[in-house]
């Protein structure tokens, strides 16, 4: 990559839950911009998470600093406060600051259950669920605030699932996913209050119809062949790869007026057309537009208009 496209060169950045999907997509983007990246999860080369998939902290690594950046793997769980002030601490030691703090911990795919309200829901699931989902990030945000604050210009991007304007009027799946990432759009406002004032900003980000590697792997494609899958899932269409929220972080980073932003509820396809990157495929998917205007009003799959 050219110096002059590295705009993140000397920045510090911690994406928290960075094993795959979006988390991953966000840390390779961020050294593809020249950032040092710390990431974090559970699944290492030695063991896995209950996900039991293959995907690992140090496989993320590699891949940042194979873009151009300097991948760091620190296995955490962030339920354990513990673990999570080791953590900054040992940032703080080997870089002494902190610019971006990415909270996309989750680990919440195989708890909820669609459509299943609260009093048949499964209790230690849903509770599960919400730790997973809202306490790891309160605890992150805990350890990692004064740190990020010791400079001005942090920023910390709350990851979610659904813009705070769609979600406050749609169900979201169930009781207990309804609820966490709401709690994670009030988190970044919350956080917007708080760090505004001291120099900081805070926002929550989602990105569209992710084609993460679980999904890929629930229709049964790859990402060279995902439309194989648009025959059974027509409105798959509009789904977009983990680099395009990655390019979304890298640009509030490298942003310096993303004050402007804070404790705002923004959408990679949103934030696409404002910072004019795309996709790797070169397009800008506009996700939540499409699901307001198309999908959910039961419309056929029109994608093409919204890329």
């Amino acid at each position: 990559m050219a110096e002059a496209q590295r705009r993140l060169d000397g920045r510090v950045a911690l994406v928290a839950g960075a094993t795959r999907g979006a988390g991953r997509g966000i840390a390779v983007q961020l050294g593809a911009q020249g950032a040092t990246v710390y990431v974090t999860g559970r699944s290492t080369r030695g063991s896995r998470s209950e996900y039991d998939r293959p995907e690992t902290v140090e496989e993320t690594a590699g891949l940042v600093t194979a873009a151009g950046g300097r991948g760091i793997a620190v296995v955490t769980d962030h339920l354990v406060p513990a673990q999570v002030e080791a953590l900054v601490r040992r940032i703080e030691e080997e870089q002494g600051r902190l610019h971006l703090l990415v909270n996309d911990v989750w680990g919440g795919e195989r708890l909820f259950e669609w459509d299943s309200p609260v009093w048949e829901h499964d209790l230690d699931k849903g509770l599960r669920l919400l730790r997973l989902a809202v306490e790891t990030h309160a605890i992150t945000s805990h350890y990692a605030a004064p740190l990020l604050l010791r400079e001005p210009g942090g920023l910390v991007v709350e990851m979610t699932d659904g813009t705070a304007q769609y979600n406050a009027t749609h169900y979201r799946v169930s009781f207990f996913y309804d609820l966490a990432k709401s709690a994670v759009l009030r988190m970044a406002f919350a956080l917007g209050h708080e760090l505004g004032p001291r120099g900081a900003t805070a926002v929550a980000l989602t990105p569209g119809w992710l084609r993460s590697e679980m999904m890929l792997d629930a229709f049964g494609v790859t990402e060279a062949t995902w439309r194989d899958a648009l025959d059974r899932v027509p409105h798959f269409g509009i789904s977009e790869t983990p680099a395009y929220v990655g390019r979304a972080v890298a640009a509030l980073a490298a942003d310096p007026e993303v004050a402007r932003w804070n404790g705002q509820s923004l959408s990679s396809g949103q934030l696409a057309r404002v910072y004019g990157f795309t996709d790797l495929d070169g397009s800008r998917p506009d996700a939540w537009r499409y699901l307001v205007e198309v999908q959910d009003p039961g419309l056929p799959a029109a994608p093409e208009g919204y890329r």
